[in-house]
């Protein structure tokens, strides 16, 4: 253990503090200084630059110029043409196939010069004999309608006349009450009430209330309260006799008066200060930008 107390394990993490290489040395600030010095110094790479375009052969990659077709003749596409009709012609085993007889023409409408097989009955325009109609004889005669609606005259639809009854006074407004007093009586229960639909955080009226209000109670009957207690005789009041207590007094003890002495430390067997083990300690470490400036 050192002298100050503390290893180097508790100080900087490490097990042993290592040596200086820097002793001695100038301090150089880091302040405005490039970050490749090396780049600033002698001469950099320097490219040949681009060629200019000329007629001659310095300015393409080839040492001679290469043609794309070398040696080929001229070749006239309208002559090729021609020798490959002449070609095809050779390969025909005869002449030209020519109809026997031309195509025949009408010579007027309704004509049938030029068909292959001629007129046919059934197209024929002319009109076929009818048969003679016999006609039967007539139906039944009725009595022809009356005339008129039927409604506000008399006998006038096929059956009786239907006799008029007057309607009651106010019937409509009786029919609905009946059928009003019906639908009432088919309620099993209140009307449904359901309790989803969106309120107000606050009541608007805090004294409106849907449920009836409980009976009225009926406050307890008050029992009787006792009198107070009053002891027989007062209490007696403590004085130089020592009059009120219930003992007499103890006598005094002519013990001295001594401090007690505070417990010691808790050690061990060597009478030495129980120091608990150190945790794991964090080691130096470089920076990010150290490293990214070292690469």
């Amino acid at each position: 253990m050192p002298a100050d107390g503390k290893s180097d394990m508790e100080r900087i993490g490490l097990f042993s503090e290592m040596c200086y290489v820097t002793v001695g040395e100038k301090y150089v600030s880091h302040y405005m200084r490039p970050f490749n010095e090396a780049a600033s110094k002698n001469k950099q790479m320097l490219a040949g630059g681009t060629n200019t375009r000329s007629a001659l052969q310095a300015g393409y990659f080839e040492p001679q110029f290469a043609r794309i077709f070398d040696g080929e003749a001229y070749s006239d596409p309208v002559q090729l043409r021609r020798r490959y009709r002449l070609a095809q012609s050779k390969k025909n085993l005869g002449k030209a196939f020519l109809p026997s007889n031309g195509d025949k023409l009408p010579c007027g409408l309704g004509s049938y010069y030029g068909t292959i097989g001629g007129s046919y009955a059934y197209f024929s325009p002319q009109l076929k004999a009818k048969e003679r109609v016999i006609f039967h004889g007539k139906n039944f005669y009725t009595n022809p309608g009356k005339k008129g609606t039927g409604y506000g005259y008399a006998n006038l639809t096929i059956g009786e006349q239907y006799p008029h009854e007057p309607d009651e006074y106010e019937a409509e407004r009786k029919n609905a009450k009946k059928a009003r007093e019906e639908h009432k009586r088919l309620f099993k229960g209140g009307p449904f009430k359901l309790n989803l639909h969106p309120q107000e955080y606050f009541d608007m009226n805090p004294y409106f209330n849907d449920k009836p209000l409980p009976p009225v109670k009926k406050p307890p009957p008050k029992k009787p309260i006792a009198p107070t207690f009053k002891p027989s005789s007062p209490a007696k009041k403590s004085g130089g006799m020592k009059g009120g207590t219930f003992d007499p007094y103890p006598s005094h003890s002519a013990d001295p008066y001594v401090t007690e002495k505070s417990k010691a430390v808790t050690t061990n067997k060597e009478q030495q200060i129980f120091h608990p083990p150190p945790g794991p300690k964090s080691r130096p470490i470089t920076s990010i930008i150290a490293l990214n400036v070292t690469r």
